[in-house]
């Protein structure tokens, strides 16, 4: 890596003020240069970051953070902010175990305002930071930097709303980083924004609205044909209903602009959204080419932008192909997704069915609700959202869809553990709320050809569905096989044995079979249960096997705490069962930390090795019993 001239002299926003302007180009080029080589071995949120680059060093430049708040929305926009705020020795351990996050934490530097990982919470959570600062008597400013997906969500909404009337200090930065809500762009713009956000222009305002106190009706002309001017030239007017002074579009890789324009800002008292135009992966070709496939990517080479993956299909890819087969032979099959659709390895069906994708935008809880409109009305919805996500529309799976047991479909991807992303992203709660719902069935496949027949069975049953599966590659199953529809509520035997008994859900089934076959070698044997459902229970065959053996594991890759080993406890007490030894593997009542999933698996307990361990601590505790 070239040497680092100017950003190897800065430890904090203290130093970077104490560059000259004209330097700003040459560091925002180096904080590039880390990023781009940083993240093509870590992997992670690579355009989104690129695109910040410039207006994350005019924001440390005008704001004096940590006094000033600065809340990255979502904060995978925040590497070039860590890079600035005295983390660039740590910087190559991003998203590595015990290295830096891939995102906002405030427990990693003071600087990190809030933390993040779901989108659109920065508003509210600004409004709530300027509201105690204004009890507190404290003069620091709070702004909140959101990317125009965000803007999608309600919750962004419901924040405007609020500090619209509350007239609170409060900075909102919207990053349009695809150009969706400017139409009229251009030099007298960037103009008209740096001049109307100006200290003069505002004290000359409240000087006329002074003047014309005694005659309303003029004031009301006047300010008219400002709005008048602004709708003409911009697109704010959606944020002036709002009650937020509204500046913009201005261009956000013009250093010179931004730093004019945020010292301008700065010294308004009252609500601001300061809209700045970027380009995604802004400085390199690769990203700025194709910024959907680099916004989340794993390790790539530099040279080339060509992405180092596994050659097996994922499980999202298998979600997709067979979503899209059985979609051919029934229209009424209809996918939605929350502005994910390559994420969720829709963007096929999309191509194939346009008139029956519905991409619904940073929305889960809208989402949810649209599909249950659409399951009404004959359709079968299926709604794919990562598990993390979905924890976000959980009263409309509740009260729109399970209530009335509606036949929507829930694909529920990234399952589990999920790596590096950490702990707002792991899903380790779907079984835990979902086996609540009633009229909910709640099932989780082994390898890829399950997942092929759980999908074609949770659309022939006419009522709410999940199914759960991980992120990555699976074991390699064929799935080419036409899909076969399961009994509902029937676990599998996949070995016997006599010494103890392991029931296994999902990803856990081959770690389970890996551990009977060590097991085996110690002259331990087991019987190896893929449970499929956690909702229903296969009763008969748990309360069968349990007996048999009077020894039992419950493995799963989920929240102890309410998921699928305490509804086997639970069955076993409805069902006066005693006299049964039985360990629990599961995550812990803990944030589970980021890093390599294999990695984290291990720590938990949750492979091979980890069950093997399990069984021996379940005969040794017998034994001592």
């Amino acid at each position: 890596m070239p040497e680092l001239e100017y950003l190897n002299r800065i430890s904090g926003p203290a130093d970077l003020k104490k560059l000259p302007p004209e330097a700003l180009p040459r560091l925002a080029s180096e904080i590039r240069q880390v990023i781009i080589e940083t993240v093509s071995r870590t992997g992670g949120h690579l355009a989104p970051s690129l695109g910040v680059v410039e207006l994350a060093i005019a924001l440390h430049y005008v704001f004096n953070a940590p006094t000033d708040k600065l809340i990255w929305d979502v904060g995978h926009q925040a590497y070039a902010h860590k890079l600035l705020t005295g983390r660039l020795e740590r910087f190559s351990t991003l998203r590595q175990h015990g290295g830096l996050s891939g995102f906002a934490r405030m427990s990693e530097s003071p600087f990190d305002a809030f933390s993040v990982g779901h989108a659109s919470t920065s508003i509210s959570a600004g409004l709530g930071m300027a509201c105690a600062k204004a009890m507190k008597e404290d003069p620091g400013k709070v702004i909140a930097i959101i990317g125009d997906g965000s803007m999608t969500a309600g919750l962004a909404y419901e924040g405007m709303n609020q500090a619209g009337d509350l007239k609170k200090d409060l900075i909102v930065v919207l990053n349009d980083n695809e150009m969706s809500i400017s139409h009229n762009v251009g030099a007298l713009s960037s103009f008209l924004s740096r001049k109307l956000s100006a200290k003069q222009f505002w004290d000359w305002r409240k000087e006329l609205k002074g003047l014309l106190g005694a005659t309303p009706s003029l004031y009301r002309l006047m300010k008219r044909l400002e709005e008048s001017l602004k709708t003409f030239i911009t697109p704010g007017m959606l944020f002036e209903a709002f009650d937020f002074n509204y500046f913009g579009p201005i261009q956000g890789h013009r250093l010179d602009h931004l730093i004019h324009t945020l010292n301008n800002v700065r010294e308004v008292h009252a609500p601001v959204l300061l809209h700045v135009l970027t380009t995604k992966g802004k400085g390199y070709p690769p990203a700025e080419k194709n910024p959907t496939y680099f916004h989340g990517v794993g390790g790539f080479e530099v040279a080339t932008g060509n992405c180092k993956g596994s050659s097996r299909s994922t499980y999202t890819e298998v979600f997709g192909k067979t979503l899209l087969q059985l979609a051919e032979k029934d229209d009424r099959i209809v996918a939605v997704t929350a502005a994910m659709p390559e994420g969720t390895g829709l963007a096929p069906f999309a191509e194939r069915f346009p008139d029956r994708f519905f991409d619904v935008g940073i929305a889960e809880q809208h989402g949810v609700t649209f599909a249950a409109g659409l399951a009404v009305e004959g359709f079968k919805p299926v709604v794919a959202i990562y598990s993390t996500f979905l924890q976000r529309a959980y009263d409309q799976i509740l009260h729109d869809v399970c209530l009335e047991g509606l036949p929507v479909t829930f694909a529920l991807d990234r399952a589990g553990l999920v790596g590096e992303d950490g702990p707002t992203h792991h899903g380790s709660f779907d079984l835990s709320f979902l086996r609540a719902a009633p009229n909910m069935v709640v099932m989780a496949p082994k390898d890829e050809r399950e997942l092929v027949d759980m999908l074609a069975t949770a659309l022939s049953l006419g009522k709410p569905v999940a199914v759960r599966y991980p992120r990555g590659a699976g074991p390699g199953a064929d799935f080419s096989h036409e899909p076969v529809l399961l009994p509902v509520g029937k676990a599998e035997v996949l070995r016997e044995g006599s010494d103890v008994a392991i029931l296994a859900l999902g990803r856990m089934v081959c770690e389970a079979t890996a551990a009977a076959d060590i097991l085996a070698g110690e002259g331990i044997f087991a019987t190896v249960v893929n449970a499929r459902f956690v909702k229903p229970l296969d009763r008969e065959l748990i309360l069968r096997v349990a007996s048999a053996c009077g020894r039992m594991v419950v493995a799963e890759e989920n929240a102890l705490a309410g998921g699928f080993g305490s509804a086997v406890l639970e069955m076993f007490q409805e069902e006066g069962m005693t006299g049964i030894f039985v360990e629990r593997v599961g995550l812990p009542d803990r944030w589970v930390e980021h890093g390599p999933s294999t990695l984290l698996r291990s720590l938990y307990g949750l492979d091979a090795a980890g069950l093997v361990a399990t069984v021996r601590k379940l005969l040794a505790r017998e034994k001592g019993a």
